[in-house]
């Protein structure tokens, strides 16, 4: 809707506001932003007459807004959010009125929304009144009230929206809102960071309003077992990241029990809060989460392939494209490869070298040490592009991993196979609602739109952003760019003024840091080092300080503020471990697990008053007494969790708590109270002394970014600029960009004429420009990208919808299995069997032609062997002749018994159809057969009908024969029978991912024959899934019966 231009009189006057919130303007906007979608798909930009219908229908729905101009509109969004002020209106209402209730009163209102809802009210009922509960309970948990900025917030969030809110706005807390209104139902909740650290803080922070109001708060972290995450997601509210959540789904779906699933089953998605919703949809879109297994290939083919590639010349023995890291051999780089490696063929199936050359190719150019992965203890981890954070658990696919370790000389873990995989777009259209929160949505709302239905609001702030953007500087060479970086550093810290420098790669963190540092700057780099990133939030806690300069790679999910003047609370957290940690510990800490300490120099001291020194000189004396009488003393770790534990303490204890604590306990050195007590009295200081800093830091202009290359998408670079000016605060941002940069490289962007420009205009390639000319161009070349790497996502996203529904199937399938009764499993069994009946007969027969031009040998073989020696006995002396004569019999028959019908001269089916159930099967499965106008009609359709039913009868009471002569109870024959179609299923599915991928691969050559890729994989993907899923029929059925003939050990029968 771009293209519409609305405005709003100052001079406004909405009507007069019901004790319900109106929510019909709410639904017509989230309506009318949804439909935008299809606009954009037609890529037509709308003018005001072409709007005029679709406001037309809006004025009809909310024709009770009379008088009002509809051209006075300024725009949709500003529209949508004068909405959602009707709410603010009825949630501010009821606040004195809240106020005057007890804890018990409010912690009651909970059970009566509860009761309402079991009564027939709606969540839209109840919106109003618990948003105010919520915000009551947050001020007498947390001491903050939201904001009405942050209610607006927490409706879109809860209208299943994204909620852009500029960074430093409270995101965190606009979560409960949406999370404790919607947890009323009793379906879970589940509210998604992007990484541990953030999931753990926001369920023990924002936790204490929920378990405030009676709701129960789970916690999802890496390391948990099964019961433990079993137990968290039946909490009303879990708190998780988005990799564990993806991994715990795929791992369900790969459990061999019901015992063994942790998520809420049958319904395990109800709704979810995403937090940094881009960076989960559209960042990480590009990488699906993958479960492998070990596969069996030559892994000492790696280092030869890696020595191969070192002798290869770029241009000419290969050519790389950049832009999708693509490897082409040339024909001499085939020849010499072919040479050296003395084989004929690289391609030969028998010794294949292709693969492994390939991918120590691009591991040789694309895949660089310290940008895209760090070596740590032997092994080579991955880093993540957009946070900058080490991911352990993560590795590359189809050998790249193996391809990167045999460069670095590393010991080569084995290869693997995909077992289970979904990306983040399949995972979270799992959810029937689903809402995010983020700093910079945007710029992709056109993506959320097509991808998810989602509207991206912009929320108002609290305060005027006073922020200055100055303009972009380009630089012609990275030497100039990289050195006014520095004199720009060095001029903001000789002002006293904060600088957050953001940086691309630890490589380019640490070249900066060598620069600084010869010009005895002090400063702090976070990156994804060990040392570094193990005081990543003591860092950012710093960063906002006078005098503080801190370099960091990409800041996206760091999850904290930068306040000016400092964090109050992550300084009294190191003020008591560096006045404590010696006297409890006198282990080296490991700076690989606890970091290198932050450096202090130009900072100024904090000034502890008299009774917060007396207080830490009397803990000191406490600790080493303790850690004396229990021996050689404490560790490092158990230290600093004890100090940990004891700052938890003071959160939830008062000072006067404390103090009858340690009083009560004054005999046996109560160590944590103490702890807790003294905390209370430093924060004070820290306080007082952030506030004053923070003050100055304002007079002298806020807190400075440097942005140091443009990123592919505008996005990212406007989460850099977000960490300036938070909540009102001075603040500007200065980026300083290349034409060496690798966005530029990257995409062969045409950047000479720029080049030239700049030399001619400054005569110093070194200098920059700030032409508005060139800034145009260079931003037209990053909305370039941002359309490139669009088009990968949305191709993707096309190429996953088919296996999606695929793996719906074939997910639902299984969970049924699992957690289905007995008579499901046995329909469900009985199915299978009359369906590889039906595959059997239909290979076979023609309806359209006379039984004796039927292939009647092979079908009674195929049926036969589908038994073995449960059908063998009693179809030994049947021949093609005597079914000729028995089909010949029965065409034309007017009538039949169904319930005891048999072949004319033919083995009587077992009678095992006793009982109204088991009969009501049997009859079904004839309706079906009858009713099955998927099949050719012809003149022996009947006969075919009746052969159908003969068959699939005999073959199902002869199961059920063999079972009840089996001796077995029905518990042992549910479990085996479970086992059978579960490890059937998952040994079937698994292939069909690996040949998916291969497809997936293979499809794009077909373009060159002018055949549309995408086309091809959705029907050679059908094809291949029709052939999966009769495969698993057949085998299951043939297995089972095996069993029961000559019973084994059910794990004998599926190699893995």
């Amino acid at each position: 809707m771009a293209g519409i231009g609305l405005c709003w009189s100052s001079n406004l006057t909405l009507p007069p506001i019901s004790e319900k919130p109106a929510r019909s303007i709410r639904r017509v906007s989230a309506a009318l932003i949804k439909n935008s979608s299809s606009v954009e798909e037609k890529k037509t930009s709308l003018s005001i007459k072409k709007s005029e219908g679709i406001f037309n229908a809006a004025k009809e729905t909310v024709g009770h807004l009379k008088g009002i101009k509809w051209s006075d509109f300024w725009t949709l969004n500003s529209w949508v959010v004068r909405d959602y002020y009707r709410l603010v209106s009825s949630v501010n209402a009821l606040e004195p009125q809240l106020r005057r209730l007890s804890d018990e009163q409010l912690r009651a209102k909970t059970v009566e929304f509860r009761l309402r809802l079991s009564r027939g009210e709606t969540l839209a009922d109840l919106q109003a009144e618990a948003f105010s509960v919520v915000r009551e309970a947050a001020r007498r948990t947390l001491g903050m009230r939201h904001f009405d900025v942050q209610i607006i917030g927490g409706a879109v969030l809860h209208d299943g929206c994204i909620a852009e809110m500029k960074t430093g706005e409270g995101k965190t807390l606009v979560s409960t809102l949406a999370a404790y209104l919607n947890a009323l139902t009793g379906n879970g909740v589940h509210v998604v960071t992007v990484n541990d650290y953030l999931a753990q803080r926001d369920a023990e922070w924002m936790g204490q309003i929920h378990r405030f109001l009676g709701l129960s708060v789970g916690l999802i972290q890496r390391g948990m077992d099964a019961a433990e995450r079993r137990s968290n997601y039946n909490c009303d509210i879990t708190y998780t990241n988005n990799s564990e959540l993806g991994f715990d789904y795929l791992r369900d779906n790969l459990s061999g029990s019901r015992g063994q699933l942790v998520m809420r089953w049958p319904k395990p998605f109800n709704f979810a809060i995403v937090d940094e919703v881009d960076s989960v949809l559209i960042d990480e879109g590009r990488n699906p989460l993958l479960i492998s297994g070990e596969a069996s290939q030559d892994a000492a083919r790696y280092p030869v392939a890696a020595k191969v590639a070192e002798l290869l010349e770029r241009g000419i023995h290969y050519n790389v494209e950049l832009k999708d890291n693509s490897v082409d051999l040339t024909e001499e780089g085939v020849a010499l490869a072919e040479m050296v490696l003395e084989t004929n063929d690289l391609w030969d199936e028998n010794d294949p070298w292709a693969r492994f050359l390939m991918n120590a190719l691009k591991a040789k150019e694309f895949y660089r040490r310290d940008v895209q992965y760090i070596v740590r203890n032997g092994k080579a981890f991955i880093i993540n592009e957009l946070t900058g954070r080490v991911e352990e658990k993560r590795r590359w696919s189809e050998g790249i991993h193996q391809a990167v370790e045999a460069k670095e000389g590393l010991k080569i873990q084995a290869d693997s196979v995909v077992v289970a995989q979904i990306t983040y777009q399949s995972l979270f259209k799992l959810y029937p609602k689903l809402s995010g929160m983020t700093g910079t949505a945007k710029t992709e709302e056109k993506e959320f739109l097509k991808m998810f239905q989602m509207p991206v609001i912009e929320v108002p702030t609290n305060l005027p952003n006073i922020r200055q953007d100055l303009p972009i500087q380009a630089f012609a060479t990275a030497r100039g760019k990289w050195e006014y970086v520095r004199e720009e550093v060095e001029y903001m810290f000789r002002l006293g003024r904060p600088v957050l420098v953001g940086t691309t790669s630890v490589e380019n963190s640490e070249y900066l840091s060598d620069l600084l540092t010869d010009r005895r700057i002090p400063h702090n780099v976070l990156n994804a080092r060990p040392k570094y990133a193990a005081r990543e939030a003591e860092i950012i806690a710093q960063a906002g300080r006078k005098y503080g300069i801190t370099i960091s790679t990409n800041m996206a999910g760091r999850g904290t503020d930068i306040i000016l003047g400092g964090n109050p609370k992550m300084l009294a957290k190191e003020v008591i471990e560096d006045n404590l940690l010696s006297f409890m510990s006198q282990e080296v800490p490991n700076i690989e697990t606890y970091g290198e300490p932050i450096s202090q120099k130009g900072f100024s001291k904090i000034k502890l008053g008299p009774s917060s020194l007396g207080l830490l000189s009397k803990i000191a004396l406490m600790a080493k007494y303790v850690c004396k009488s229990e021996g050689n003393g404490w560790s490092y770790e158990k230290a600093k969790s004890v100090i940990t534990e004891s700052i938890q303490m003071s959160q939830s204890l008062g000072t006067e708590e404390l103090e009858k604590i340690l009083t009560r306990e004054s005999e046996i050195y109560p160590l944590r109270p103490a702890i807790a007590r003294a905390y209370h009295s430093v924060l004070k200081d820290c306080e007082a002394h952030c506030y004053n800093e923070g003050a100055e830091v304002k007079r002298l202009g806020g807190l400075h970014v440097i942005g140091t290359s443009l990123h592919e998408s505008r996005r990212i670079d406007n989460q850099l600029r977000g960490r300036a000016g938070r909540q009102g605060d001075p603040g500007s941002t200065r980026f300083m960009v290349s034409l060496q940069d690798e966005m530029f490289q990257k995409f062969n962007f045409d950047t000479e004429w720029a080049v030239k420009l700049i030399s001619k205009i400054t005569n110093n390639e070194d200098l920059p420009i700030e032409g508005h000319a060139i800034v145009k161009q260079l931003l037209a070349l990053q909305i370039n990208a941002e359309k490139y790497y669009f088009g990968i996502r949305k191709s993707l996203v096309e190429f996953d919808e088919v296996l999606e529904v695929q793996r719906k199937h074939v997910y639902d399938l299984r969970q049924s299995i699992l957690t289905g009764n007995s008579e499901r499993i046995c329909e469900h069994i009985f199915q299978y069997m009359q369906a590889v009946v039906d595959e059997i007969v239909f290979g076979n027969v023609d309806s359209l032609k006379h039984p004796s031009a039927w292939n009647l040998g092979k079908l009674l073989n195929e049926f036969v062997e589908i038994g073995g020696r449960l059908l063998a006995e009693p179809f030994a002396d049947v021949r093609e002749e005597a079914l000729l004569l028995s089909l010949e019999q029965i065409h034309g028959l007017s009538s039949i018994n169904v319930d005891k019908f048999s072949l004319p001269n033919f083995p009587v089916p077992p009678n095992t159809f006793r009982g109204i159930r088991k009969k009501n099967s049997s009859l079904k499965r004839w309706f079906i057969i009858c009713s099955d106008d998927t099949t050719r009609r012809g003149k022996y359709t009947g006969s075919v009908s009746l052969l159908r039913k003969y068959l699939g009868d005999f073959l199902i009471a002869s199961y059920l024969e063999v079972i009840q002569e089996s001796g077995y109870d029905d518990t042992y024959i549910q479990d085996i029978e479970r086992e059978v179609i579960v490890k059937t299923l998952d040994s079937f599915w698994r292939d069909h991912l690996i040949n998916m991928n291969r497809l997936s691969s293979a499809v794009n050559v077909r373009s060159f024959g002018h055949r549309n890729p995408l086309e091809e994989y959705k029907i050679d993907g059908c094809r291949f899934f029709i052939s999966m899923l009769s495969a698993t029929r057949r085998l299951t059925v043939k297995s089972l019966l095996h069993y029961w003939s000559s019973p084994m050990e059910s794990e004998e029968l599926f190699a893995p």
